[in-house]
């Protein structure tokens, strides 16, 4: 028991105790030898008694304690090692110990339940396809889900200074109560959003829904059909008026039939071309917010669309040069996406390239060019042509837009493709850049970023 009060905290309080009840005997005592009404030695005898049996039962009283104070302690800092059964020995503590014990563990069953809770909440908030995001008085950002890091990453910050959200913190703030609005990002890629802003406590609650694929397929409906009925307006109307042709005037005329069915099949694969085109872009705008995930490594890829522009090549006469080392790093990438882009962009090289010319397919690590990041993959074709006028050059990705309108339906362009380039690019969040000089030739150069590490 020594031992237990000299290695417990709790010591003074049992030994003020014991001291305590020893002293009082005698003061007794002492008080009765000095006014004369006991002997010395019986007073003595009495003292040494009571004081025995004082200090047996502040020793029992004093042990009690040192547990009490354990128990508090251990409900304080390590609830775990609270235990089940009392060892008090006095009646009264005893019972009084396994009460406390047993609030002790229904606070301690209590607190694990509230954790266990509060752990499913938050793992239930982590796991919303929505982002949700939480914020101080002030506005600050202090706790965002994976869906939130996954939407907005970096573009955190310029999301929360946006004016419409401002706003509807402000709104909230005052009201108390949920606020709704919709905003719309543009960078790095245009997104249409629905936010509902939860004030809770002293801080508010941030849930964003993303409304852009659902209105990228309403533009999409509305635009395929105004570009598909401008565009395929004039070869409809040539096939027209060629099958009115056939069934009267040249009805009996095999020449002309021929070259009429001639025509007409021309035409009717334009249309067909267009229309493949545009749900291409379609479906490219409707994924555009979503960036690709998947590592691709940009060389097998090339060296097969170069492959397959053989037979393109050998009919122009053109010549192709091929630099692509073999150390280049995987950048995230949709393949089919990016098999397009640059399929498109030899193409239009050998079709508006000098007949017989060279291109030249480069690609290499960024870093070389100041105006483009180093943290990725630069990927040019030039073409030794005509070259592309100054004042033309902003606009070659818009939809439709023709340098020279007759030149692109003679070789079978669409008006679509570099807008298709234009839009696969922003969605792997790179870069295009078009340089070209007038009768020196024109050079498309795509720059597509790394994988950031860590």
């Amino acid at each position: 028991m020594a031992r237990e009060l000299l290695l417990d905290r709790a010591w003074p309080t049992a030994v003020a105790f014991f001291l305590a009840l020893a002293a009082l005997p005698a003061v007794v005592f002492g008080l009765l030898v000095v006014l004369g009404g006991l002997h010395p030695l019986p007073a003595f005898l009495g003292w040494a008694i009571c004081s025995a049996v004082a200090v047996g039962f502040g020793v029992l009283l004093g042990r009690d304690i040192v547990v009490m104070t354990r128990l508090v302690r251990a409900l304080q800092t390590r609830p775990e090692d609270m235990p089940r059964e009392t060892t008090l020995l006095v009646p009264g503590m005893r019972s009084l110990g396994q009460e406390a014990i047993g609030l002790i563990h229904a606070e301690r069953l209590s607190r694990a339940r509230l954790i266990a809770s509060a752990a499913e909440d938050r793992a239930l908030v982590e796991r919303l396809p929505d982002p949700l995001m939480k914020l101080d008085a002030a506005g600050n950002l202090v706790w965002r889900n994976d869906s939130a890091v996954a939407a907005f990453g970096t573009e955190t910050a310029a999301l929360l200074r946006h004016p419409a959200l401002r706003t509807a913190l402000g709104d909230g703030a005052k009201t108390g109560t949920p606020v709704r609005t919709s905003l719309t990002m543009a960078v790095p890629v245009p997104r249409d959003l629905d936010v509902t802003v939860i004030p809770v406590g002293e801080g508010v609650y941030v849930l964003v829904t993303d409304r852009t694929h659902e209105r990228a397929l309403e533009k999409m409906r509305a635009d395929f059909v105004a570009n598909s009925s401008h565009e395929l307006r004039t070869p409809l109307a040539s096939l027209i008026g060629f099958i009115e042709t056939l069934r009267g005037p040249a009805a009996d005329d095999p020449e002309a039939q021929q070259r009429f069915l001639g025509i007409m099949a021309e035409q009717a694969a334009r249309m067909q071309r267009v229309i493949a085109d545009l749900l291409s872009l379609s479906r490219i705008e409707i994924s555009e917010h979503q960036p690709p995930e998947e590592l691709l490594n940009l060389r097998p890829l090339l060296e097969r669309i170069v492959a397959g522009m053989e037979p393109m090549l050998q009919e122009n006469g053109t010549r192709l040069e091929v630099a692509l080392p073999p150390d280049l790093p995987a950048v995230p990438a949709d393949a089919d996406q990016l098999a397009q882009v640059f399929t498109n962009l030899l193409d239009n090289a050998i079709k508006y390239g000098k007949r017989g010319g060279c291109i030249k397919l480069v690609a290499a690590r960024a870093g070389t060019d100041a105006r483009f990041e180093a943290n990725g993959i630069l990927v040019s074709v030039a073409d030794d042509g005509m070259g592309i006028p100054r004042e033309h050059i902003p606009r070659l990705t818009e939809r439709f837009y023709r340098v020279d309108k007759g030149r692109s339906r003679a070789v079978g362009g669409t008006g679509l493709g570099l807008a298709i380039v234009k839009h696969v690019i922003s969605r792997h969040r790179g870069r295009l850049v078009i340089d070209s000089t007038e009768g020196r030739g024109t050079t498309f150069t795509v720059w597509l970023p790394a994988r950031a590490a860590g």
